[in-house]
């Protein structure tokens, strides 16, 4: 049998194993009920297709509801120490998904009620029953309750299914978007991406994208600068060929965490990919971001890491876009801006920033 046979086989199996499961359970049954002969009726009646347990009174039930999970409890209205509706009520608030039968000889309307409208019963028979309608009634919330458990079943699956994804995007991010892509399309459960890059504990290239676009919205209503610095860590392929992708990963790391120290609290460091990081600046002009952007380089310059003994320097090229209070803008605008900043800096030398100040449009 071919590989890709076998691995169309695998969602079939998992849904028979599933089914097989499903099957194999038995709902349990609490009976509460103060007379031991109607307890014994029932356990007989109910043993073919549940596990029953029985109990005489009502704090009976609670202890073994205590102990124990119940799918299901059967209780008479008359109990010597409270009422069956009161139990059952109980049990609602207690247990919620244990499903609640009333059994009762009283039939009486204001009884019915109650059981609707307080304990929210799922059904209510009169003694004495038929086997079948009991049996029946069983059997309906049984099968209602097996098909609730294989839902939340394949649910956790598919949630273990997307964490298995977004580690894997976390560590090959450019190979995995497009298998993102496919995988959205076959299947639209996948809720999202991880808003944490998974190597520095920075936002990823999403939420830093959304910080700028919600600094944008606000600055629309109350009017203030802002600046946005693009970073690439100069040689950094040379880096990974010499001390190995972990050594760059390393590297990555000890970056984010002077990032971190350098910026105001106000600020916003996210990667965007590979060793390209974004600083958003809100409320901060020219002077201040030239201030932010040389205080980056130089502590970066000045600082040094090791990776197995080794000792590594590293410098940063930057790209940074200001735009005034009063200058309308867009996050393209300024990522096109930052990132004409970057090329210039690479080309003239590294290890230098590059400012682009956004003009407002004249006015006509």
């Amino acid at each position: 049998m071919s590989r890709s046979s076998r691995a169309d086989q695998k969602p079939e199996l998992r849904r028979q194993a599933r089914c097989m499961n499903v099957t194999r359970y038995r709902c349990s049954v609490l009976a509460v009920d103060d007379d031991p002969a109607v307890l014994a009726i029932l356990a007989a009646q109910l043993a073919a297709d549940f596990e029953v347990v029985t109990a005489c009174s009502a704090g009976q039930a609670r202890a073994i509801l205590a102990q124990r999970s119940v799918d299901i409890v059967v209780s008479d209205l008359s109990l010597p120490d409270e009422s069956g509706l009161d139990l059952l009520d109980w049990v609602r608030r207690t247990v919620p998904r244990t499903a609640r039968v009333l059994l009762t000889g009283t039939a009486r309307m204001q009884d019915a009620v109650d059981a609707i409208n307080h304990s929210q019963v799922h059904r209510l028979l009169l003694k004495p029953w038929r086997y079948e309608d009991l049996l029946q009634a069983l059997r309906t919330i049984s099968r209602g309750l097996m098909l609730e458990r294989s839902h939340e079943q394949l649910l956790d699956e598919l949630r273990e299914q997307k964490l298995e994804l977004e580690q894997r995007v976390h560590t090959r991010t450019l190979e995995l978007e497009q298998a993102l892509r496919e995988l959205q399309h076959n299947n639209q459960l996948l809720e999202k991406m991880a808003a944490t890059d998974w190597l520095t504990n920075l936002p990823n290239r999403r939420a830093i994208e959304e910080i700028v676009r919600n600094e944008l919205d606000r600055r629309k209503r109350t009017p203030s600068p802002i600046g946005l610095l693009m970073i690439d860590a100069d040689h950094f392929g040379q880096v990974n060929k010499d001390h190995s992708q972990a050594g760059g990963d390393k590297v990555l790391e000890w970056l984010a965490g002077i990032f971190l120290a350098s910026v105001r609290a106000s600020d916003s460091v996210g990667r965007v990919g590979g060793e390209e990081f974004l600083v958003v600046a809100p409320a901060t002009d020219l002077a201040g971001a030239e201030t932010l952007a040389e205080r980056l380089r130089v502590n970066v310059e000045a600082a040094e890491t090791a990776y197995n003994g080794r000792p590594i320097k590293m410098t940063l090229s930057l790209g940074v876009a200001v735009a005034d209070a009063w200058t309308a803008t867009t996050y393209k605008d300024l990522y096109d801006a930052a990132a004409d900043g970057l090329k210039v800096a690479k080309h003239s030398g590294r290890n230098r920033a590059v400012v682009r100040v956004l003009a407002a449009p004249p006015v006509a």
